[in-house]
């Protein structure tokens, strides 16, 4: 065998997932078929200016030394210093709903205050929902699923608070429409409130950075442009991978054409008796060489999202916006499922990466606004136009929902922009319908019908950053190391 493991996708959970098995002294390959590593949180640069891709920020925020903590727990299976990711964390954030605010930073006694003076009818019961989430093991790889809404309705009585909850939680982790499973609404509860927001100073490169460091310090080998036409298997197991071949450069310029260079063709053969993949449950099956084992159920999820970047040529401070994120709604009951039409504005995600506590202020100004969307609608528009032309009209419609959002209007000191929709998130990814987080259907176990043959990242059902890396390790460890296979 060429190698003792080879992991399909350099995104978090696969970068921690080859160090956790690189620091035990096995062969490890890590495959991406772009140019550069991160998966769905990763970086590019665009009118001569860095754009993070994803990143509002990072959850599971704790300080430094806190016990028992994912962020902790995380820092010391890979044995990478607490200083390495350059944290800094949130000034403050708000859920906003017509006629009431919820406000949060990382303190979670202030959220907890927050609820108590907004829903004073709610006091009780909402501190036995936290003592209910707090009792469950969410980190289990063999929990059963439940749904999270029946839960939390024994518990509080006012769906306007459920909405307030569900809002923020959804919107940074659910692949259902209006629901949330148990486990996955406590992951993010827990990452999102009891624990907080941070930004890596520098942004997301300076965490992608740190764990390529210790990938190659431990030996590990990483290619680029490498993307994976088909998992090997051989009587029920798997033994390998076949790459797509390699086409020439295109005129689109060399950074582009390398991510466009590859060919529904068969390219070399790497085996390995193990193989993990992050590219989604759904996705892991398609590439499966046995039909029997890809005829498995698997539904792709239908959440995709529309997120524009503003350049501003001040600080968003200074037009009067001190929020680091506001998570918005303008209608009378929070409805998160796949947009009508090509953006859903009810809702939405505005964050501000300026407003952290920055251990020097960001060179310029940033806004990002996040809209629900529909990937077949965006899907079926040609290039360049109509496309480009409905990339600027919703930019547009977005900037104005924020203006409406934070009062003022900060339109006339945008420098830059940039856009992506569904198409971005499914070319870049190859996730099916640009579902950013995946299918609803989790596989906490990481099995699938191949022996040897394993998921983790979104699909797994670790959310967030640090969920990513978590998954990756939890994965490595349980039916890698521990088997030792």
């Amino acid at each position: 065998m060429d190698y003792d493991v080879i992991i399909i996708g350099a995104g978090m959970a696969g970068l921690a997932a080859g160090i956790r098995l690189a620091m035990y002294d096995r062969r490890v390959l890590l495959l991406e078929r772009h140019y550069a590593p991160g998966g769905l949180n990763s970086y590019y640069h665009r009118h001569g200016r860095p754009f993070d891709v994803g990143l509002h920020a990072m959850t599971n925020y704790v300080p430094r030394g806190t016990r028992r903590a994912p962020l902790t727990k995380l820092l010391r299976q890979l044995r990478i210093p607490y200083e390495a990711f350059r944290l800094c964390p949130q000034i403050g954030s708000e859920i906003r709903f017509p006629g009431v605010t919820l406000r949060f930073a990382n303190d979670f006694e202030d959220f907890r205050q927050s609820v108590h003076e907004t829903f004073p009818s709610q006091r009780e019961g909402f501190d036995r929902l936290v003592e209910r989430i707090e009792e469950h093991d969410e980190l289990s790889l063999d929990a059963r699923p439940i749904p999270s809404r029946p839960v939390l309705e024994e518990f509080i009585s006012d769906p306007l608070l459920i909405d307030m909850l569900y809002c923020p939680l959804m919107y940074y982790g659910s692949p259902e429409e209006n629901e949330m499973e148990f486990g996955q609404f406590c992951i993010m509860f827990k990452s999102i409130f009891k624990e907080g927001f941070a930004r890596p100073e520098g942004g997301v490169r300076t965490v992608i950075d740190a764990l390529l460091a210790r990938f190659r310090e431990e030996g590990g080998e990483l290619r680029l442009r490498s993307g994976v036409r088909r998992i090997l298997t051989r009587k029920g197991r798997a033994v390998g991978v076949e790459l797509q071949k390699a086409r020439g450069v295109t005129k689109l310029g060399r950074r582009r054409a390398e991510v466009l260079a590859m060919a529904d063709e068969p390219g070399e053969v790497i085996e390995a008796p193990v193989v993990l993949s992050t590219a989604g449950y759904p996705e892991t099956l398609a590439l499966i060489d046995d039909r029997t084992a890809r005829s498995e159920e698997a539904p792709p999820g239908r959440m995709s999202f529309v997120e524009s970047i503003m350049v501003l040529d001040a600080e968003p401070r200074q037009l009067g916006i001190e929020q680091t994120i506001v998570f918005y709604n303008d209608s009378d009951r929070f409805d998160y499922r796949r947009s009508d039409d090509d953006c859903d504005l009810r809702s939405g995600v505005i964050c501000c990466p300026n407003n952290y506590a920055h251990a020097k202020p960001l060179p310029e100004g940033l806004l990002r606004v996040t809209s629900i969307a529909n990937y077949d609608r965006w899907a079926a528009l040609e290039k360049p136009e109509p496309y480009a032309s409905a990339k600027r009209r919703w930019l547009e419609r977005q900037q104005e929902k924020v203006a409406s959002v934070l009062g003022g209007d900060f339109r006339a000191h945008v420098v830059a922009d940039d856009v992506f929709t569904p198409t971005t998130i499914h070319h870049f990814t190859d996730r099916i319908h640009g579902a950013v987080y995946g299918s609803p259907r989790k596989v906490r176990s990481g099995r699938t019908p191949v022996a040897g043959l394993y998921v983790c990242g979104t699909d797994q059902g670790f959310l967030g950053i640090v969920g990513a890396m978590l998954s990756g390790i939890s994965i490595a460890n349980a039916r890698v190391l521990m088997a030792g296979s």
